[in-house]
């Protein structure tokens, strides 16, 4: 190991290989604050340069672990005294903006809220948003193919990558940089890498797909009287707003009551006397027209008797303060440490069956346990969070089994954005048959035979 260090070194400069204490202070798990455990962190500042690293990582069969921003909740940027850490800190310049084809060219470590900023500059936008956005990077957004909150307007991080460019396990650099929204010249191969958490390929450079900015933005947050006021507002704005309406979440009572009324930590807007919330955002060129659009579109979903209550954002500091009782995942921890947090999608209408009979099961195990629900309702992603007084192994074994269970039956998803790094790898079978995992393996053979790249992550080893 000392010898490859030396070699890495001297391509990437000593003071961009750290060892020892450098590497224990790198926290890698946002959830559990748990410290690296590799042999050292290599911090390329080129393309060039991770792929003369990953030569020399081929030629020792030395495995290698991936780390953007480290904001992941399943485990994925997780190494082992025997791997090394490739961290993408340096590689984060925004290369170029094109205002005319709307595209932005940046390396994998850019943050999205930087990139965002860059867009917002040309008077574009770059769509995807999520809470974490002052520290995740594209090349985590793109490993994990990232969701957030504006989904149903503009898809999935895979639909706002045009080309990318990868590090393959030995050093191979795949180029495919399209700036075209229009590219059937054979195979889309940057969907190899796209969601496939670091173990086909280092994403190093992408290519952004940007949209127009919206002059006009509305927020609102209702309460509704019960989960068919909840899926009738949401056909309710779709019809009324059409393309206009950007953000439809829902917050279960559990989780609006616990971060206002009951915890203190933010000021309700609305009483927490009702079993659902959701916040609603359009986006619009024309603030009068859009308004008065959106002020109608809830008026009417009132006399429909699909709202209960609500209150519309007059100020963006208004606008914050609703969104932060959606997006306080400290205060979370903090109400309800010990925890246990999950990500699933499943289909609309079985989620408040699925959600009472999963606190039913968690309080019949654990009386003083707590189920909190909220999520991206419009695209069928909930995060659910469990908190019964431990999270030793047996414990979060006999939580795992509730929560995700009951999905394969759905039709569901064991991971709907977060990916399934080690955390959920043993379920991955529960939303995926044998013969795509057969597949999937199939594509990690080919593209890593040694098994170099992110090992044992989504896939467990074959036995």
């Amino acid at each position: 190991m000392h010898a490859l260090l030396e070699q890495i070194a001297n391509i990437v400069g000593g003071g961009n290989v750290l060892t020892g204490d450098d590497v224990a202070q790198r926290r890698v798990d946002w959830m559990t604050s748990a410290s690296c455990r590799a042999a050292a962190i290599v911090r390329p500042a080129t393309t060039d340069e991770l792929a003369r690293v990953m030569r020399l990582c081929h030629a020792a069969r030395q495995p290698v672990v991936t780390h953007g921003g480290l904001t992941g909740l399943v485990h994925g940027g997780e190494a082992s005294p025997e791997e090394l850490v490739i961290s993408l800190e340096r590689m984060n310049v925004i290369e170029a903006v094109d205002p005319v084809s709307g595209t932005m060219t940046v390396q994998a470590g850019a943050p999205l809220q930087t990139v965002q900023e860059a867009a917002e500059a040309h008077d574009l936008t770059f769509p995807l948003d999520l809470g974490a956005r002052g520290s995740c990077t594209i090349g985590g957004n793109i490993a994990t193919n990232a969701g957030g909150v504006r989904v149903i307007r503009y898809g999935m991080m895979r639909q706002q990558v045009l080309g990318l460019e990868a590090v393959l396990a030995d050093g191979t650099v795949v180029s495919s940089m399209s700036r075209m929204l229009k590219n059937n010249a054979g195979y889309d191969l940057k969907q190899l890498f796209i969601g496939s958490e670091g173990t086909l390929g280092i994403v190093t450079r992408a290519v952004l797909r940007l949209q127009p900015r919206m002059a006009s933005e509305h927020t609102a947050l209702v309460a509704c009287p019960d989960f068919a006021g909840v899926t009738g507002l949401l056909a309710h704005m779709g019809r009324s707003l059409g393309g206009s309406l950007a953000t439809f979440e829902v917050m279960w009572r559990n989780h609006y009551a616990l971060l206002t009324e009951e915890s203190g930590r933010n000021t309700p807007p609305l009483p927490a006397r009702w079993p659902f919330y959701a916040i609603i955002e359009s986006l619009g060129n024309d603030d009068a027209l859009n308004a008065t659009q959106f002020s109608a579109a809830l008026e009417s979903a009132f006399e429909a008797g699909l709202i209960e209550d609500a209150v519309l954002a007059q100020s963006d500091t208004q606008r914050q303060g609703i969104w932060a009782i959606r997006e306080d995942i400290e205060g979370l921890i903090d109400t309800l440490a010990p925890l246990f947090t999950f990500d699933v999608s499943l289909p609309i209408p079985d989620m408040p069956g699925y959600a009472d009979e999963l606190e039913r099961s968690i309080r019949q195990r654990w009386p003083e346990g707590r189920l909190v629900v909220f999520g991206h309702l419009g695209d069928g992603n909930l995060h659910v969070s469990v908190s019964v007084g431990s999270t030793d192994p047996e414990t979060r074994a006999a939580v795992e089994q509730l929560v995700y269970a009951p999905l394969a039956e759905l039709g569901g998803s064991v991971s709907a954005e977060h990916g399934i790094g080690l955390e959920k790898r043993a379920y991955l079978p529960l939303s995926r048959t044998p013969e795509e995992i057969s597949l999937m393996r199939t594509l990690k053979q080919a593209l890593d035979p040694q098994g170099l790249l992110n090992r044992h992550k989504i896939l467990a080893p074959e036995e």
